[in-house]
């Protein structure tokens, strides 16, 4: 065997589809585009077009606002950093910060930092850093005897009237 006479399989590879080449080519007359109007041509763009009709997009009342300078956090629930504990992904006598908590694939993206939300229990002693902890997950890491330290200071009740 040369290396000229080394082929494909028969049926490995197809032609193309010649279309507009005639009524017996099967592809032939509208090219496979079905009938006349605006979906025959190219460049068709009519999402949400109800032919004149005022589109449902429009016709319907706008609701809600997002702010271009909101905070997306992070969430990690207690029980997800125990787990990562018990499964020796993270050290507890080490301090746990957001770097250590993405190294070892506890969150996946940070967004604007991870927030620690206290779903589940604690067993371990553990020294966090996060952005910000609910008032439950810190009464939970601070009843096993460990401590949070919270870089966004949390608001107060007076700020939140």
């Amino acid at each position: 065997m040369r290396l000229n006479q080394i082929s494909d399989n028969a049926g490995a590879r197809k032609g193309r589809m010649r279309i507009g080449r005639g009524i017996g080519s099967g592809k032939g007359k509208t090219g496979g585009r079905g009938v006349k109007g605006q979906k025959a041509r190219t460049g068709v763009r009519i999402k949400g077009f109800e032919g004149g009709q005022m589109p449902v997009h429009r016709r319907l009342p706008k609701r809600g606002f997002k702010s271009l300078f909101r905070i997306q956090y992070q969430p990690l629930n207690l029980d997800r950093l125990q787990r990562a504990i018990d499964e020796k992904r993270i050290d507890a006598s080490a301090p746990i910060d957001e770097a250590a908590l993405l190294a070892a694939g506890v969150v996946g993206k940070k967004y604007d930092g991870v927030r620690l939300l206290g779903r589940g229990e604690l067993k371990s002693k553990v020294t966090i850093s996060v952005q910000a902890a609910s008032a439950t997950a810190v009464a939970a890491v601070e009843k096993a005897g460990g401590s949070v330290t919270q870089l966004r200071k949390p608001k107060t009740k007076e700020e939140t009237k």
